[in-house]
């Protein structure tokens, strides 16, 4: 397949809006944009890369750097195929193929349809129902060790620890026992599961199902049912237990 042209003044447009829609820092913005130059730019998809690698190109240290590529893949500008000590494997979006970018059209084709909650954009944590609406998403199960919980054992973790940037959106919030939001704490989400699976407390499927739930997480793909007229604004809350 031919690479697709690229439009390079229409990329740089579109990062920037991007940037700017998403909230990106400083650190993303540079990592973004040399990931962006050395795939997509080169007509590539993909780039293999080490950390220190990463972080001295950008000149930026290894923790930030890490942690702008954590969230750079949970706002799904780019997808970890291949993390590990000997090197990283990463596929690079455009900005305009970033679900945030496509929101604009998606809005403009339902303009017709009666106005409802905006999903990117509202904080999970702030409300009862939204609390509700990702545990039923999860079906009553824990999201890591798969176990059945009861209703008032469950917990909201966040895959990307909020000591990272994690943020309280649906992709980035997932219920879970107490017993593993207790366990993972600050670790990341992937790290987690294969302890679980160490542990014996995965099996080698169960492990491959939840690193493919946690891509299908960070695309957007696990949508939380969110009734028409939820009012984000009320009953905001700081804790995570219901």
């Amino acid at each position: 397949m031919k690479p697709k042209k690229i439009d390079g003044v229409e990329v740089w447009k579109d990062f920037e809006d991007l940037a700017a829609r998403l909230g990106l820092n400083v650190i993303e913005r540079a990592v973004y944009s040399y990931l962006l130059r050395h795939t997509c730019i080169e007509g590539k998809l993909r780039l293999h890369f080490s950390l220190p690698e990463l972080a001295r190109k950008v000149r930026i240290s290894r923790g930030p750097v890490r942690d702008a590529l954590h969230r750079l893949a949970g706002h799904g500008a780019l997808r970890l195929i291949v993390r590990s000590y000997s090197g990283h494997l990463v596929e690079v979006r455009l900005p305009a193929e970033v679900p945030a970018a496509r929101r604009k059209a998606e809005t403009s084709r339902q303009c017709r349809l009666p106005a409802g909650p905006n999903l990117e954009e509202l904080d999970f944590l702030r409300s009862r129902k939204l609390r509700q609406a990702i545990h039923a998403r999860e079906g009553g199960k824990c999201f890591y060790c798969l176990r059945r919980i009861p209703g008032r054992s469950r917990c909201l973790d966040h895959v990307v620890p909020r000591a990272r940037s994690g943020q309280n959106s649906y992709r980035n919030v997932v219920s879970c026992c107490a017993a593993c939001n207790w366990q993972k704490r600050d670790h990341s989400a992937e790290v987690f599961l294969r302890e679980l699976y160490r542990e014996r407390r995965l099996s080698r499927k169960d492990l491959s199902g939840g690193l493919r739930k946690l891509q299908a997480l960070a695309a957007g793909k696990l949508r939380p049912q969110v009734f028409h007229g939820e009012d984000a604004r009320s009953e905001r809350s700081g804790g995570v237990l219901i």
